[in-house]
């Protein structure tokens, strides 16, 4: 695929990784949805049917403390932390294990993409590379020997080793917090894309050696258009400080689907550059984040030449789109 070097991007600004080799108006406008943590099985349940009522596919960037329950904590220890910490906890128990490693599987047969969000969510910002690897360790582990854990290693679907050995190639830092070990680590593992970055609105991915990265954009929002990473816990701590408002719950999902419309709109009718959004497994404000979601992916995933996939996905369609386009792969 070809991909402005990093550098070059990033001195570029905000168009920083602008391609002419296709005509906008004839690239597809993809919108990416990703959700990091995937956790709660209930939302698990809820974004796999929100996916399939809109023909959406997503991109699950999995916590791995959540594939072993609290009570085997000690076999985790992340770098420069005491032995058993979890900064999003653990598993409550086997049974929620088996029920979410089950949801897992589902998505993935379902086309999702799942991803690696490291395992306790901690800072990661100062980490060497060797930090990054033995994180990532842990979390193919975990995954490879999930059922095994859970008690139940005879209900392990078939291919599930391919999946887990395979199948994750992309990642999210916890906070975004990639520091100047992570590149490096994500190569030496095997990653192909890397989600952690921020721009200035949205931009085309850009190369940092064997990784693609790609930035949640900030986009305005709100009666002041001031600009907001396009996550949801960005948009809780704008309209609540971080602290639960269910009584403004409907003003701020109308607040926040304009956002997404508008953000969408200017990239549709101009340089189709893709549209991310970062969501968490936690109905912030009373739901009102998730709710804009489905409501948009409703109105916006049908329309004519839009595909709102997984940043795997994203991935392949940029990359055919460009050998359609006869630009060198």
């Amino acid at each position: 695929m070809l991909f402005l070097p990093l550098a070059a991007a990033l001195a570029a600004g905000p168009a920083l990784a602008k391609d002419d080799a296709i005509e906008p108006m004839k690239r597809k406008q993809l919108v990416i949805v990703s959700f990091d943590g995937a956790h709660d099985n209930k939302l698990w349940e809820k974004s796999r049917a929100m996916a399939r009522r809109t023909g959406a596919h997503f991109t699950y960037f999995l916590s791995c403390t959540f594939l072993f329950s609290k009570d085997a904590r000690a076999n985790y220890q992340a770098p420069h932390e005491k032995r058993g910490r979890s900064n999003v906890g653990f598993s409550q128990d086997k049974d929620e294990t088996i029920l979410r490693l089950g949801e897992i599987w589902l998505a993935k047969l379902e086309g999702h993409d799942i991803g690696s969000h490291a395992c306790g969510h901690f800072d990661g910002g100062k980490w060497s590379a060797d930090d990054w690897k033995a994180e990532f360790a842990f979390f193919r582990d975990s995954l490879k020997n999930a059922w095994q854990n859970a008690g139940v290693g005879e209900r392990e679907p078939a291919g599930w080793q391919h999946f887990a050995a395979q199948d994750i190639n992309g990642f999210r830092a916890p906070y975004l917090s990639a520091g100047s070990g992570l590149v490096k680590a994500l190569e030496a593992e095997g990653f192909t894309y890397d989600a952690s970055l921020v721009t200035k609105g949205p931009a085309m991915p850009v190369a940092s050696g064997d990784i693609v990265r790609f930035g949640l954009p900030l986009i305005p929002e709100g009666a002041s258009q001031r600009p907001v990473i396009a996550m949801d816990y960005n948009l809780y701590v704008r309209h609540s400080k971080g602290k639960e408002a269910p009584e403004k719950s409907d003003a701020f999902e109308e607040s926040t689907l304009k956002a997404y419309r508008d953000a969408f709109a200017k990239q549709y009718a101009g340089e189709r550059i893709p549209l991310q959004l970062g969501f968490h497994f936690v109905e912030m404000n009373a739901g009102a984040y998730w709710r804009a979601l489905d409501r948009f992916l409703t109105e916006t995933c049908g329309r004519t030449d839009v595909a709102c996939v997984s940043y795997a996905g994203a991935l392949d369609i940029l990359a055919k789109e460009k050998k359609a386009a006869g630009a060198a792969l």
